[in-house]
């Protein structure tokens, strides 16, 4: 038995011998190499910014099936107080996620995640959803001047300026027209309004001339013209897609915004 123990022992150090010269020092490396690169290439983190008349719970479908296919996803609270303050607050959030993102920005959240991209080398894309791409020295408001008709707003006086809300008579047409009327009425209620230096401060960063962009356009907008989205998308060199949407399509279309955002995001690996 002790012989039959030893020969055992022998063999099995035998094959561990065996087995180290095998993988030392260039199959070890090879290897190593390969676990390494595995593990450099996670799935990026997906960043959602809202835009105006809308809050974080707009992208929830969407968040939904992109947990679902493996992304962790982040939906940041965008303040709606002026371009200038919105980009800090989000480029301040964006420098707390490690490791690479991709930006998406609804309507008004266009703009910011142009201004705040800027600031952060990890973010390797970025996605317009229906969204504002405005160029160095451009305002969201001369860019909505060429949309008609005019959006009819309600204002209020703050101590910090004025703010603006979508007229809840008009919020369905304006903004969810193809959502059912009762989800329209709810976001109407719910909507924040947004200060109106969002729409006054100029952009001072252009972050798609280095980062690649995607553009989702819908062509049932009547917040956004879909000829003026695809002008900023055209401008932006953004590989773009289009669906018939109104300019909630996050809430309306979910699938076909997970989809341009994870094709957006295949392109980082």
């Amino acid at each position: 038995m002790r012989i039959r123990i030893s020969r055992r022992v022998a063999l099995a150090a035998g094959a561990l011998a065996l087995l180290g010269a095998a993988t030392t020092p260039g199959a070890a490396m090879a290897a190593a190499e390969g676990s390494s690169s595995a593990a450099a290439s996670p799935k990026p983190t997906i960043v959602l910014v809202h835009g105006a008349w809308a809050d974080s719970s707009s992208w929830s479908s969407v968040m939904e099936r992109l947990r679902e296919d493996g992304y962790p996803v982040r939906a940041i609270a965008n303040p709606l107080q002026g371009l200038t303050n919105d980009t800090a607050y989000v480029s301040s959030y964006l420098a707390m996620i490690d490791g690479p993102m991709v930006l998406v920005g609804h309507s008004y959240g266009g703009a910011v995640i142009t201004n705040s991209a800027a600031s952060d080398p990890d973010v390797r894309a970025l996605v317009y959803i229906a969204g504002f791409i405005p160029a160095k020295g451009e305002t969201v408001g001369e860019l909505a001047a060429k949309s008609s008709p005019a959006i009819p707003l309600v204002s209020t006086a703050v101590p910090d300026g004025t703010e603006v809300s979508i007229d809840p008579g008009h919020f369905r047409e304006v903004f969810a027209g193809d959502v059912d009327k009762t989800t329209a009425t709810n976001l109407a209620a719910v909507q924040r309004p947004a200060n109106t230096k969002a729409v006054s401060d100029a952009s001072v960063e252009e972050a798609f001339r280095t980062i690649p962009s995607w553009s989702l356009i819908t062509r049932q907008d009547h917040a956004i013209a879909p000829g003026v989205q695809r002008f900023m998308s055209k401008r932006a060199g953004a590989r773009t897609e289009e669906v018939d949407a109104s300019h909630a399509v996050m809430i309306s279309r979910p699938g076909t915004v997970a989809h341009v955002i994870e094709d957006a995001a295949r392109s980082t690996r």
